[in-house]
């Protein structure tokens, strides 16, 4: 399956949905109401609610505007789909030993939905880069900021494909 663009799992266009609904539906209007009510307490430029809400309401704007950008810009890959599940492609879940066979855990998922500390590695990050398209057994070097550092592929696994519900 070819990755080109803003790839994204269905799960993280999700995610970055709700982000999306979350702040515009429920975030922004309550800074509004704060706003709107700060304002009517007179002097606006000392009162410290009425310059928050002002600020924290450009932010919000600015969140969404990126957001929607992104979501724009997306193109979801669901990688159950992917036809050679013996490769580490977009979506794959690998396990990598290094040298002393220290064991790590990662998920190649789109840039957006990238979260380090949850093992989630953004698809155009180095040791993304390094792994695609590797098969068990297969070593790779990953350039760090450290130096270069050698990863043995230990197992690659894809989410199960979900039936489709006939109505």
């Amino acid at each position: 399956m070819n990755v080109e663009g803003n790839p994204i799992t269905p799960s993280g266009m999700a995610a970055m949905r709700a982000r999306y609904d979350h702040l515009l539906g429920t975030e922004r209007p309550q800074i509004v109401e704060i706003v709107s009510w700060a304002a009517g307490n007179g002097d606006r430029s000392e009162n410290g609610d009425y310059l928050y809400g002002r600020k924290r309401m450009r932010e919000i704007d600015r969140e969404l505007s990126f957001i929607a950008r992104r979501m724009k810009a997306a193109r979801v890959i669901d990688p159950a789909g992917q036809l050679d599940q013996t490769r580490a492609l977009f979506g794959a879940t690998v396990e990598i030993a290094d040298d002393d066979d220290n064991r790590r855990v990662l998920t190649l998922v789109g840039d957006d939905e990238q979260d380090a500390t949850a093992g989630l590695i953004g698809w155009t990050a180095p040791i993304a880069i390094a792994l695609r398209g590797a098969k068990i057994g297969d070593l790779r070097r990953v350039r760090l900021p450290s130096g270069q550092k050698e990863w043995e592929v230990i197992a690659i696994s894809y989410p199960p494909k979900t039936p489709i519900a006939v109505a």
